[in-house]
């Protein structure tokens, strides 16, 4: 289960996200990146932060190790902007919490080389997830001791924004022209034939039960937060046994360019790294 701390000091907002995360220290000495039930997106995108997190660690992927994070705002009394204390006031009680990497620099696909293999397994997890938010113009990626880190996946499993709709978004196809990791020849052969075995019911069953029910509580068609459960669990299971022969890299369609930026567009893959 994920473990609970209780943040003690809040540090300073991170400016570089939409939802205004912020750096606080915790009762356990530990210090994270706090995302929070307040900010506009809501709680389902710490829903999304949770089951996506928790499934790319499971798979093996570097994904920062998440808590729950209890939060009296009290501790922001002293932050001399407006707009975080007013995130504070509105976040008291459950928040999400990861763990803050220091040192850590963004990725740049122009600077760090990522080797075939890496590359497929990331593209594979995101078209599974259906992450939208792996781009070139906003990698979520990570260089943390010479090795790629995924974070902030709550825009990932669109989806779970319309429920009736997900049955179709289960089977859509992921195109990946402009994701991040395009240019170094992903190995999605590879990474399918690792990771769809990977993708069972129990293992999903697990992951969604870490997702507080507090989150879960009052969603329109489901009449307790288990059912809701199931519905990512079925949702997922289902998108895991189609999509890897679902994924575009780089081809356009026959009515649409492909989307890739100048330095994309019909560049050849990269020599994979070994």
């Amino acid at each position: 289960m994920l473990t609970e701390v209780t943040a003690t000091r809040y540090v300073t907002p991170l400016r570089e996200g939409g939802s205004l995360p912020g750096i606080v220290e915790a009762d356990d000495l530990g210090t994270y990146i706090m995302k929070f039930t307040g900010a506009g997106q809501g709680r389902k995108t710490l829903v999304a932060e949770i089951i996506c997190g928790l499934l790319g660690r499971r798979l093996g992927l570097r994904v920062p190790e998440l808590v729950q994070m209890q939060l009296d705002p009290v501790i922001g009394l002293s932050e001399p902007d407006q707009e975080v204390q007013e995130l504070l006031k509105s976040s008291g009680g459950l928040n999400l919490g990861m763990d803050y990497l220091p040192g850590s620099l963004g990725f740049d696909p122009l600077a760090f080389e990522v080797g075939a293999r890496e590359a497929g397994r990331v593209v594979w997890f995101d078209a599974l997830i259906n992450n939208v938010d792996r781009s070139w113009r906003n990698p979520n990626l990570l260089v943390w001791h010479g090795e790629l880190w995924l974070i902030d996946h709550g825009a990932a499993m669109i989806w779970h924004h319309n429920w009736p709709s997900a049955e179709k978004a289960s089977v859509r196809p992921y195109n990946a022209s402009d994701h991040v990791l395009a240019t170094f020849g992903p190995d999605l052969a590879a990474a399918a034939e690792e990771f769809a075995p990977l993708i069972t019911e129990e293992l999903l069953t697990e992951i969604a039960a870490e997702v507080p029910d507090e989150w879960l509580a009052d969603e329109p068609g489901f009449d307790s937060p288990d059912t809701l459960r199931q519905a990512y669990v079925n949702t997922l299971l289902a998108r895991a046994r189609t999509i890897s022969d679902q994924i575009t890299i780089g081809e356009p369609t026959k009515d649409k360019p492909s989307q890739a930026p100048q330095w994309l567009a019909g560049k050849p893959p990269r020599r994979a790294v070994k």
